[in-house]
């Protein structure tokens, strides 16, 4: 046949939907323009998201989501990053279009376990109808003040030993910034030597082995809780390639710990000398320091003493100071989770190894110190490892600051001998416990540190002699209780903090401090139960807050069966 076969086409249909805008929200070209306004004009990088989120805290009150948008397109990151790092901080408030922005003016009621003691709860309850709608009071974890249980904080000011009349007063002043003037100034210091250590290590009056050996030698250790050899750790970094890099971590969240703050609001250069002796001793090029949001009138004073220094440096070649502020998250206190939040992130702990000291900021060997051991540079060098390790009790070597709190009559930071006992630490340096009260029960070592009993008041306080005990030291913060005061109560506290600063990586802590606290809050306690859990916690967690957070529970239920047998457990 010789018919023409006509091959039937069908046509090519493009089915893919073609966006005509990219993903995610708009960005709001009135916002952006403002955003920009705000920011200034300087380069932006990643790292700086957090510091930038503050800003717009700072100015708006809150963070709208359109001002996330805004800063996502002006950044270069993702929608999805600048929003979850927002939330995931306490001290952002994120508001969506729909939702109604928190009053201007917030006063936050810290309900740590020394302020709830000192009445904070009752506070809680009465300030809201007080002040009234306009005013938002929420309550707060630990901020740092222990000593003046109970505190509230109006705006950016502490109000210590707060009351309703003293939290009315502060708000109808109407200043709301906080600021700290009393402090040894940069020149009263160097009248009383300040700086001059420093000179001489640039002068070849020390080497830098010299100093190294002379830290190792006065067995000084990590003054943040972890308690590694400071002389070891400068070694170690400073045999790992440049360019190496330091964090200093003045987070001090836990609860119970104030020593930090004390100590900078007094002498600031004693710490920035010890500081830069660190950063010579290493070779190290870029210093972070990461400062809790809570300190504010602290950083007010340190970026003006930081600032005096770069127009007159103690030393050529002076490495970069950047002063980076938290934002309220407790996890932030560890190590490497501080890091993740230096770099702009969510402050999440990394797995190990690698350990900080070759992979730390930004991929390089990071030396990371508390603040306290860098203000004890300056007098152990001064004057000899020999002095620092002659002080000590019953068998302990060295000088620890303890930061003491609860039912004592001198509450406050106390220099004693490492090993000093809890009898001998309240008797000699607090004053005695308070008239009416008899002496119950303390925590050794801040809300992670366990809880013990008044009979075990022997136990010399330091590194390693605790842990016999399922208690550790820790930041050396010592919480008194007496018989006015439930350990069961205690433990119920310190289980709710930890259940709302876990960061929520990990399911064994995310899960277990929900449950744990959950268990703790029923009359009967389960304790098979609350055993298993323990036991998960501990080998499971990928950080010391998980590890460590079962502490107090266990304490309670080997050291106080009195109280169970009370409650029906």
């Amino acid at each position: 046949m010789s018919e023409k076969i006509q091959r039937i086409t069908t046509p090519i249909v493009d089915r893919k939907r073609h966006r005509k805008a990219p993903k995610g929200r708009r960005v709001d070209s009135d916002v952006w323009i403002h955003l920009q306004h705000l920011l200034g004009e300087e380069p932006k990088s990643a790292d700086q998201l957090i510091e930038y989120l503050h800003v717009i805290q700072d100015h708006m009150g809150y963070l709208p989501v359109e001002y996330l948008t805004a800063l996502a397109k002006e950044m270069g990151l993702p929608q999805t990053h600048v929003y979850e790092v927002a939330t995931f901080y306490h001290h952002f408030d994120v508001v969506k279009e729909s939702d109604t922005a928190p009053p201007a003016l917030t006063v936050r009621v810290c309900d740590g376990l020394s302020c709830e003691m000192a009445g904070s709860i009752e506070l809680l309850k009465k300030i809201p109808k007080l002040l009234g709608p306009h005013i938002r009071v929420i309550p707060a974890p630990c901020v740092g003040r222990c000593d003046h249980a109970p505190v509230a904080v109006v705006g950016q000011v502490p109000v210590h030993q707060a009351t309703e009349k003293t939290i009315q007063a502060t708000v109808d002043a109407g200043r709301f910034v906080d600021e700290h003037t009393q402090f040894l100034s940069l020149d009263d210091y160097k009248k009383n030597g300040g700086y001059a250590l420093l000179n001489a290590c640039i002068n070849n009056q020390h080497t830098r082995n010299d100093i190294i050996t002379c830290l190792e030698q006065s067995g000084l250790r990590g003054l943040g809780g972890a308690g590694f050899p400071l002389g070891r750790k400068w070694r170690i970094v400073s045999l790992e390639p440049a360019p190496r890099l330091m964090a200093v971590n003045i987070d001090e969240g836990e609860p119970g710990t104030f020593k930090d703050r004390v100590l900078l609001e007094r002498d600031p250069h004693r710490f920035l000398e010890g500081m830069l002796i660190a950063a010579w001793a290493i070779g190290i090029s870029k210093i972070y320091i990461y400062l809790r949001d809570e300190y504010h009138g602290c950083r007010v004073m340190l970026d003006k003493q930081i600032k005096l220094l770069k127009r007159n440096p103690p030393m050529a070649d002076m490495p970069e100071i950047i002063l980076r502020r938290g934002a309220g998250a407790y996890i932030c206190g560890e190590e490497s989770a501080m890091i993740e939040s230096i770099e702009g992130k969510r402050g999440m702990p990394r797995l190990r190894p690698p350990f900080v000291a070759q992979v730390g900021l930004f991929g390089r060997p990071t030396l990371e110190h508390n603040f306290e051991s860098l203000f004890w540079i300056r007098e152990i060098i001064e004057k000899g490892a020999d002095w620092f390790s002659s002080h000590g009790k019953n068998n302990r070597k060295g000088l620890r600051t303890f930061s003491v709190s609860g039912r004592v009559n001198q509450p406050g930071i106390k220099l004693a001998p490492a090993g000093i006992t809890i009898q001998e630490l309240i008797d000699e340096h607090c004053g005695g416990i308070l008239e009416g009260h008899r002496f119950y029960a303390y925590l050794p070592g801040g809300a992670s540190g366990g809880i013990l009993p008044a009979t075990l008041n022997n136990i010399p306080l330091d590194f390693d002699t605790l842990q016999a005990y399922g208690c550790f030291i820790g930041s050396a913060a010592v919480v008194v209780l007496s018989d006015q005061d439930s350990v069961s109560n205690a433990a119920r506290n310190l289980m709710n903090f930890f259940k709302n600063e876990s960061c929520g990586q990990c399911t064994p802590c995310r899960v277990g401090t929900a449950k744990a606290h959950a268990l703790i809050s029923k009359p009967s306690w389960d304790l098979p139960l609350l055993s298993e859990l323990s036991q998960v916690m501990r080998d499971a967690s990928i950080c010391g807050l998980g590890q460590a957070a079962p502490n107090a529970v266990d304490c309670v239920v080997k050291y106080f069966p009195q109280e169970l047998k009370k409650s029906g457990a």
